[in-house]
């Protein structure tokens, strides 16, 4: 029997896990229904739009928590703070390294970046990537790197992240994304 939830928000979770277990184009409407425990007509009040607007509140929670998490405490580094810069962008490792659960979580935005059905969302899915390698970028300069040097290890860093937890799945060692996090910690705090 179909369980009740009290709000959308309760379901984003769940739906986030399916995703990413399934990607898009996987998940059915009924392997959704069994993982959040509602039925079609409830997913349908709660979602009108069907699976892509699940997949956009999705996409839309992990953007938020990355932005309040991630790019904003980098982006307020005070300018001419290196030290603090440093401090922020170890943190960053700190708070990727637990949201991707020390690499045993796939990233939803990375999964569907390279999804058959990768242009449905791929403003977002652009503008969360950009985002994040400006935020660190900016962190980089404000920690004394040259602003063309900091943009491309920016990229780097970024890469070096989704890199590690393709590689760390692939090969069912998560210990490595971890490995890779601390190297990359130290890289951008040196």
């Amino acid at each position: 029997m179909p369980r009740q939830v009290a709000e959308r928000a309760d379901i984003l979770p769940k739906l986030a896990e399916i995703f990413r277990k399934r990607g898009y184009e996987g998940a059915s409407l009924s392997e959704i229904g069994a993982a959040t425990g509602l039925g079609k007509g409830s997913l349908y009040h709660f979602f009108p739009g069907g699976k892509p607007e699940m997949a956009e509140s999705v996409l839309a929670e992990v953007d938020a928590w990355f932005e309040g998490n991630i790019f904003a405490p980098l982006r307020a580094i005070p300018a001419g703070d290196a030290a603090e810069a440093r401090a922020r962008l170890a943190e960053m490792c700190r708070a990727v390294d637990a949201y991707f659960k020390s690499g045993r979580r796939v990233c939803l935005l990375g999964a569907f970046a390279l999804a058959d059905t990768r242009e449905r969302h791929a403003a977002r899915v652009r503008d969360y990537f950009r985002r994040w390698v400006e935020a660190v970028a900016r962190a980089l300069v404000v920690a004394g790197r040259a602003p063309a040097d900091a943009r491309t290890e920016a990229f780097d860093a970024v890469a070096c992240i989704q890199g590690a937890l393709v590689l760390a799945r692939a090969a069912d060692n998560p210990p490595a994304f971890a490995g890779a996090l601390a190297r990359l910690q130290a890289r951008l705090t040196a």
